[in-house]
């Protein structure tokens, strides 16, 4: 489209919209379409570059086409804009009907966001519409169609830059702009159609290739595939009898294909998973769970079931498919240790540190005063407030962890929320495991400054003191050796039902049940003895320092605030001590 005088539009003009409008419509494929709009925008509507972007199946959008500069295409063809940074542009600056116009006053706040955009340059504007190289102007393209006149599902947007006249659009080329999206729109659709048509035909064919498949060629797939497969009946009284086996079922349970023709599933599953086999649908299941050989040792396998009927919709069989993943499984154990266990010391990670702490909280501050409930439980021994027992007597331990979010490598970081000497803590309370307080021992806290004997469950946060300088003067390498054995002879001082976790850096928390005041002072000094004494490392002796915190855990805390008292306790512990005695030795 020339640039000319509004509202004087020649023929040609018109003529030469309509013509790029059809060439939209005539593309082969998605890809040409696409092109087609970009092109069109610059051949027809009198704009010098043009790009037309799509949004993807996460809602992000992507350059998919650009026209009207070779080098600007190649330079952001495929990248992405997130939705949200496109919803923010296209909620700014003037509404030309369906168009988004954003001067260049306003623009400049969008130069940091994730939008792929090119620069243009040249002198300032020098009358009122004047095209600024800054300005921008963005053209939605919305599904069509939409009843009420409802606003349709965002497909894409066009943007255009630096108009050949120079001048900002007027109504003539806003209305132009506005009706070639809208086409635009249709023509994306409608490539879009014909490309999943295309799809559904090549599936099609390739269903019927399936069913044109012999029987010949079915049981060489069954008797000869790697993994167990095998045929059973499906409804009646003999619903699950397994009818016929390949070799490799044969092979994974140790039994002939006449003695498993004696069984079904349910005869061979383990019993805790018998459960798991009865919820599996005979209309396309999947189960993981464990089968009996016949030596009764038991092995992993992926369970997936399918029905089958012949053509004349006879008799209906299930077909299983059974695949060996004890490998799997052995690894997935490992793997869920590695998510739960310090990769440096072994040791519980922050995550799992909060799962076992929170195990043992409930919302209920413990004291509040006792309930019917409470006092029934009481009576029947299921409501204890301590634990009878010195700590050095029998191990009382949270049965399951939950770990503080920390880094397990060096410099650790903590989620947001409550800032303590540089550590966060998430104080945000959720609902807690035992809300319905049905068989629940709530933690006493021993109070006061005298040790009244109460036992309670103790927190102790440990900072080393001086390990910086071993980083900085030795390296990482003798800071993580450092560090694992800081953590071996923690694991070493407490019981074998105590938690000992790293949080990152170079902190630790240990959680110890059962304990009195004077219990986890004399642990806490016991601790700090064993950390404080040298640690060879290469040839040399190094020393670091520990500052102990200790915290008391209660019912009506959550973790991050168990962990916050222990982290203020540690601190004023730390400031307490004249500063070379907080140094390594």
């Amino acid at each position: 489209m020339e640039a000319e005088s509004e509202p004087y539009v020649r023929l040609a003009t018109l003529r030469q919209l309509h013509q790029v409008m059809a060439d939209m419509n005539t593309a082969r494929s998605l890809a040409d379409t696409l092109q087609t709009v970009a092109e069109g925008i610059v051949s027809g509507l009198g704009y010098e570059l043009a790009a037309v972007n799509l949004v993807r199946s996460d809602g992000d959008l992507v350059v998919a086409a650009f026209a009207g500069d070779p080098a600007a295409e190649a330079l952001i063809t495929g990248r992405v804009g997130s939705r949200a940074s496109w919803e923010r542009r296209l909620e700014m600056g003037e509404a030309w009907g369906d168009l988004r116009f954003i001067p260049h006053t306003e623009g400049w706040v969008l130069d940091e966001d994730d939008v792929p955009q090119w620069y243009t340059g040249g002198p300032d504007p020098r009358f009122e519409d004047e095209w600024h190289p800054c300005d921008r102007l963005f053209a939605p393209m919305r599904t069509p169609n939409v009843p009420n006149g409802a606003a349709g599902e965002l497909i894409g947007v066009i943007s255009v830059d630096r108009p050949r006249n120079g001048r900002r659009p007027g109504a003539w080329g806003r209305e132009a702009l506005q009706v070639y999206a809208f086409q635009a729109a249709i023509a994306i659709s409608n490539a879009r159609l014909r490309a999943n048509m295309q799809r559904a035909l090549v599936r099609l064919e390739r269903e019927q290739q399936a069913l044109r498949a012999s029987e010949e060629s079915f049981r060489q797939a069954f008797e000869y595939a790697p993994s167990g497969m095998a045929i059973a009946e499906l409804g009646g009284d003999q619903h699950g009898r397994i009818l016929r086996t390949n070799d490799a079922l044969c092979r994974l349970l140790g039994r002939p294909a006449s003695a498993l023709r004696r069984y079904s599933f349910a005869d061979l599953v383990h019993p805790e998973d018998i459960g798991t086999l009865l919820r599996t649908s005979a209309e396309g299941g999947r189960a993981e769970l464990r089968l009996v050989r016949r030596d009764g040792t038991y092995v992993w396998v992926s369970l997936r079931n399918s029905v089958v009927a012949d053509a004349a919709d006879g008799p209906r069989f299930l077909l299983t498919h059974v695949e060996d993943i004890e490998e799997r499984k052995r690894r997935e154990l490992q793997l869920a240790h590695r998510a739960s266990h310090d990769s440096l010391t072994g040791l519980p990670n922050s995550a799992e540190l909060r799962s076992r702490l929170s195990a043992r909280l409930c919302q209920r501050p413990h004291a509040l005063p006792p309930s019917a409930a409470d006092s029934l439980d009481a009576a029947y021994g299921s409501h204890a407030a301590g634990h009878p027992g010195a700590y050095e007597g029998g191990a009382h331990s949270a049965d399951h962890p939950v770990v503080y979010e920390g880094d397990a490598g060096q410099g650790a970081g903590h989620p947001a929320g409550y800032e303590s000497g540089g550590h966060a803590f998430d104080l945000h309370a959720g609902p807690g495991p035992y809300d319905a307080f049905d068989h629940h021992v709530h933690i006493a806290t021993p109070e006061g400054g005298v040790d009244d004997g109460t036992k309670g469950l103790a927190v102790l946060f440990c900072d080393l003191d001086g390990f910086k300088s071993i980083n900085d003067r030795f390296g990482h390498n003798a800071g993580d050796a450092v560090l694992i054995e800081v953590a071996r002879r923690l694991s070493n001082g407490v019981r074998d039902g105590d938690t000992v976790a790293r949080l990152g850096g170079d902190e630790f928390v240990v959680l110890a049940d059962g304990l009195g005041k004077a219990d986890a002072q004399d642990l806490a000094v016991r601790l700090r003895n064993e950390i404080i004494q040298p640690i060879r490392v290469d040839g040399r002796a190094m020393r670091v320092g520990a500052s102990f915190g200790i915290g008391w855990a209660h019912c009506g805390m959550t973790a991050d605030e168990v962990l916050k008292s222990a982290d203020e306790r540690m601190y004023v512990e730390k400031r307490s001590r004249p500063k070379q005695h907080r140094r390594a030795g």
